[in-house]
């Protein structure tokens, strides 16, 4: 995996957006000689909703339509 001092990404920063997209290469950036970042392509599988993460991990319990407090509880409006 190729790496960048910051300078030279901040640099060469669209170049090199486009360079990552052309070859789908992930490249990392470095700050004072330590990695901070990774830059990569995205992916299809990112491409989405992010909610679609969520999908399967939701219990539905009970009536998701109807009222959440008891009929009893309500407050008449009539006089």
């Amino acid at each position: 995996m190729e790496t960048i001092h910051a300078s030279d990404f901040k640099a060469r920063c669209l170049a090199i957006l486009d360079q990552v997209r052309a070859t789908g290469e992930r490249l990392v950036i470095l700050k004072r000689g330590k990695p901070v970042a990774e830059l990569g392509p995205v992916t299809r599988e990112h491409a989405g909703y992010p909610q679609m993460e969520l999908k399967g991990t939701v219990t539905v319990v009970g009536d998701i339509v109807g009222p959440a407090v008891p009929e009893e509880y309500w407050e008449s409006l009539a006089p």
